[in-house]
């Protein structure tokens, strides 16, 4: 399937049952731009990274070429949605002081997103990519992933892994680094199996499909506490920036 339409039945449970970005995340995107910061939301989905972002921002342009995924996303000011891709948003040429991917970079072409984002990228602008991974150590977190593994149809998994390396090892940046930070969900049952169906790797209909749920009800009736069960997350955040003067 084209990257560009995986989502597109599951947009609403994207928009429910994703994680947000811990404070800590988005305060080391800013650190040291200035108060005056126009960011490009690469792969925005259904703006839980734009909303975040736009409370800092002087302006953010949400670039989403998933119809579907720009519909579920509810409105929030300074954001301008763009229907654009990674590999082609439309923006002018150093436009940008900040773009980012959250949870998207891996469905990217790598070598063109990478040029995109250094051509609308101003002297000193910063990329960054955003990625919550799970948190293994945690017993309920860690079946989730067992579960995750045994019904997953493609490596999407693996491919986030390449895609990060392909981004740290890009010559384009004055200078790379890579932050780690704690963060995690709660879910009740219908938010566990909601998390799942957002995820375009896993079954959602059919005897997987049925199986998985299963599965997913059987771990959350083991681990859960009050009706709810804590996923457990690393959020990381890998910067590059593009100038000598940046960060």
């Amino acid at each position: 399937m084209n990257p560009t339409g995986r989502f597109a039945d599951r947009a609403v449970d994207y928009a429910a049952a994703r994680p947000s970005y811990p404070a800590a995340a988005i305060d080391a995107l800013f650190d040291g731009l200035g108060d005056d910061v126009v960011v490009a939301d690469l792969g925005a989905g259904t703006g839980i990274s734009t909303r975040l972002l736009a409370r800092r921002a002087r302006l953010v342009y949400a670039i989403e070429p998933n119809a579907n995924m720009r519909a579920a996303a509810e409105p929030a000011p300074r954001v301008q949605w763009i229907l654009g891709t990674a590999e082609a948003t439309g923006l002018e040429e150093a436009s940008i002081d900040l773009v980012t991917a959250f949870q998207a970079f891996h469905w990217f072409d790598p070598p063109a997103a990478l040029h995109e984002m250094t051509r609308i990228l101003r002297p000193a602008g910063r990329a960054a990519l955003v990625y919550n991974e799970r948190d293994e150590a945690d017993p309920f977190t860690a079946g989730y992933g067992a579960i995750v593994r045994r019904y997953a149809t493609d490596d999407t998994e693996q491919r986030r892994e390449r895609a990060r390396l392909a981004f740290a090892g890009y010559r384009g940046w004055h200078a790379h680094r890579e932050l780690l930070f704690r963060n995690s969900q709660r879910h009740d049952l219908e938010g566990v199996l909601a998390r799942a169906r957002s995820s375009s790797y896993l079954p959602k209909v059919g005897a997987d499909g049925a199986a998985l749920a299963d599965e997913l009800r059987a771990l959350f009736a083991e681990h859960e506490h009050d009706g709810a069960v804590t996923m457990h997350l690393a959020t990381l955040v890998a910067i590059g920036d593009s100038g000598a003067d940046g960060g």
